[in-house]
């Protein structure tokens, strides 16, 4: 039996609005759908996750996707959800950035397929030699400065004290030509996108509507959220890349299995291929002994394996179940600093482990986790202090330079959450 595409998206959450009919277009022959992806980096990141999967799963249901890298409207700025202008790129910054996105869209889509193959085109190919006359007479008179100015992200940045420029207020007319470009190339009849790109996408289908007299379709999903109000993605240290330059395939599984509990199925449903049945055990097992995390290292594992392959997955999880045990010292100095490298950290010279070396109890006061010496005694005889991972026994115990971790460093943890790195100075 055919999968209600639909409804298995509305399941997982991923429907936020759509336009009239484009569940029953989804339920019937297979149709060309596309979603566009900024080309300002030459890496995606886990924010842009969603709408990857989007695409393969519409792939897996025997539609054909097709995936713009916008190296045309990459040179002007999309204004939708920013609240100032865009720093313009290059074409040859554009191109660059485009090479290392098709490699990464490549783990998601198949591009061999027969019977639905994905495409990866580039909107630079039909906007950057446009003729201005022309599209002003045959694209531009369709749309009304009125319509244009209801858009929400344009009366968003009109409340900004800078208002927008010429430049950005264009985009929306380049987004509609896009959709009908790709309606004539490949008879696409479906875009989908983030539920900020809504106006966007609604002008595309009046356009293809207009000039076509064909009904097209637009889909959008919702822009997600962690359960604290934080936009998905950002953290301390800055976006979470899927290139494994840019974000470890180490720190990657570790944004994964950091994952709040109010956040985790939803999180399974978005950004993995798990079924219902699969998800629903795992939301069990989450509420029967949440103290186990299975439901965020099934999420670690799975979204790994898809963006880095088996091999990292093993090597992270092997990493993970030395660096939150005793055997943390057997670790690369270099992997220990990028996971914990949001943790407040303290220096400390060689010349402070010569000899008898450093007191723990010493170190505490340095590092702030005691606010004297005979308070960090007191944390120590209590049991609460760690040094890699270790419990400290002795309030008089010292550390030499052999025993921080490739010489370097040390873990220090205060109870079960107050982290400190020590760093020894060269």
């Amino acid at each position: 039996m055919k999968l209600d595409l639909y409804a298995e998206l509305d399941w997982r959450g991923m429907v936020y609005a759509g336009t009239e009919g484009v569940r029953e277009a989804l339920a019937g022959a297979p149709v060309t759908a596309y979603i566009g992806f900024d080309p300002t980096a030459s890496s995606l990141h886990v924010g842009s996750l969603l709408p990857v999967m989007a695409l393969a799963r519409l792939q897996r249901c025997g539609h054909r996707p097709i995936a713009i890298v916008g190296g045309g409207t990459g040179l002007i700025g999309d204004p939708s959800g920013k609240a100032q202008e865009r720093t313009l790129l290059t074409l040859e910054q554009v191109e660059a950035n485009l090479q290392g996105i098709r490699a990464q869209l490549a783990r998601f889509l198949d591009f061999e397929s027969t019977a639905a193959p994905a495409r990866i085109v580039n909107n630079a190919d039909w906007l950057v030699g446009l003729d201005l006359m022309v599209f002003l007479r045959d694209i531009g008179k369709h749309f009304t400065v009125n319509y244009m100015l209801a858009k929400e992200s344009v009366k968003r940045r009109l409340q900004q004290d800078e208002g927008i420029s010429f430049t950005e207020f264009s985009y929306l007319m380049l987004q509609a030509y896009d959709f009908l470009t790709l309606f004539d190339r490949y008879g696409c009849t479906l875009q989908l996108g983030g539920s900020d790109q809504w106006g966007n996408i609604t002008a595309g289908c009046d356009l293809i509507r207009k000039l076509r007299g064909v009904r097209a379709h637009g889909l959008v999903m919702p822009l997600v959220t962690t359960a604290a109000g934080v936009k998905f993605g950002k953290t301390e240290a800055g976006a979470v890349w899927l290139d494994e330059q840019r974000t470890s395939p180490f720190r990657f599984y570790q944004f994964w299995l950091n994952t709040d509990d109010r956040d985790v199925i939803a999180y399974l449903k978005y950004f993995t291929f798990l079924g219902q049945d699969e998800i629903r055990g795992l939301e069990e097992a989450r509420a029967e002994a949440p103290e186990k995390r299975e439901a965020q290292r099934t999420l670690a594992r799975e979204v790994t394996r898809l963006v880095h392959g088996d091999a990292h997955v093993q090597r992270a999880e092997h990493a993970s179940s030395l660096l939150f045990g005793e055997r943390i010292a057997e670790l690369p100095a270099d992997e220990v600093l990028a996971v914990f490298e949001d943790v407040p950290s303290t220096e400390v010279s060689r010349a402070d482990l010569a000899g008898d070396g450093l007191g723990v109890a010493e170190l505490l006061v340095r590092a702030a986790l005691a606010k004297s010496r005979g308070e960090a005694t007191r944390l120590i005889k209590g049991g609460g202090v760690y040094v890699n991972n270790r419990r400290v026994a002795d309030e008089r115990a010292h550390l030499g330079v052999d025993q921080a971790i490739e010489g370097r460093l040390f873990l220090l943890r205060k109870g079960a959450r107050h982290l400190h790195l020590v760093r020894v100075a060269e």
